[in-house]
């Protein structure tokens, strides 16, 4: 008797764009801050507070892309208001105007934050120079600290409650080869994540972070997007053990679950959503390419 075939099918596709993952009016009359809101995940993360009935403030540094995602935003079925906040991240008084500007556009500070800004581009660590170094810490890291210290003075003096999601990357676990500015960065985001959970869990602040795993956006860095269009149209699904990538919704939905009353009792947590991809293991592992043949830079020089 032959060997029954068992074809390989991946993970199933999630529900269409525009379902909601939670109820409807989940999150009528509060507010969200998503940082780096204007574009990529950050927009699709935005894009599922808005159809669960969030006022939003999203903020960035370019104000075109800003006040586009705005009016795309406003149009989401079920939205809040939506309004848009120039704001570099790195500067602490410039962060602290733009929670003024919400509190006084919606007459509360956020309910929830989303700590999605970032910066990364792949560098030997050799290689990366003092100001490369900072450029990328300053934003991830510390622009991350300043957002989130001052979402939680915000409630921690007017005593009320609040949830933030810091958007993490999974070689804040592993480490990241091409990328050791970054992944020590998103090592101390998630080590904020497990500090502040049991500092503020006692005001009534959670905190949690969410790891995206490879989700085709177009604000993707230049290695990933040169590798996908390098690769055949299939083949970024045949290297997920899910089979497929993930649909920025996917993002979106689990930071909703992250930040709603339905998640009230998960703090100190950080969710990686890639389908496993992070934890694959082959049972030969490959051969060592060093990081700057990968990148196709030639031997150190100082």
């Amino acid at each position: 008797m032959g060997r029954m075939e068992n074809p390989l099918r991946g993970l199933p596709a999630p529900p269409p764009l525009g379902s909601a993952a939670l109820p409807p009016g989940t999150f009528t009359g509060q507010v969200a801050l998503v940082t780096g809101g204007g574009t990529g995940l950050g927009k699709a993360i935005a894009t599922e507070f808005a159809r669960l009935g969030a006022d939003l403030v999203i903020a960035g540094r370019r104000i075109e892309q800003l006040k586009a995602a705005q009016e795309e935003l406003g149009a989401v079925p079920g939205a809040g208001r939506v309004t848009a906040a120039v704001c570099d991240i790195r500067d602490p008084e410039r962060v602290s105007e733009v929670f003024d500007a919400a509190e006084a556009a919606f007459g509360r500070p956020p309910d929830v934050l989303v700590n999605n800004a970032a910066a990364n581009f792949p560098c030997p660590a050799e290689d990366l120079s003092p100001n490369a170094w900072r450029a990328v810490v300053d934003i991830t890291l510390t622009g991350t600290w300043f957002v989130t210290r001052e979402f939680g003075r915000r409630h921690l003096a007017a005593g009320s409650a609040g949830s933030i999601v810091n958007i993490g990357a999974s070689y804040a676990w592993t480490g990241g080869p091409g990328f050791a500015h970054s992944a020590a960065a998103k090592a101390g985001v998630k080590n904020l994540v497990e500090t502040l959970a049991v500092e503020w869990g006692p005001y009534g602040i959670q905190i949690n972070g969410l790891v995206p795993g490879l989700f085709p956006h177009a604000d993707m860095t230049t290695d990933i997007r040169g590798g996908l269009e390098r690769a055949a149209p299939d083949a970024k699904d045949a290297r997920q053990p899910a089979l497929r990538v993930g649909a920025p919704r996917e993002l979106g939905w689990a930071a909703t679950f992250l930040a709603s009353p339905y998640a009230r009792f998960i703090t100190g947590h950080t969710l990686v959503v890639d389908g496993a991809n992070w934890q694959r293991r082959a049972l030969v592992n490959p051969e060592v390419v060093p990081v700057r043949e990968q990148l196709g830079r030639g031997p150190f020089t100082p």
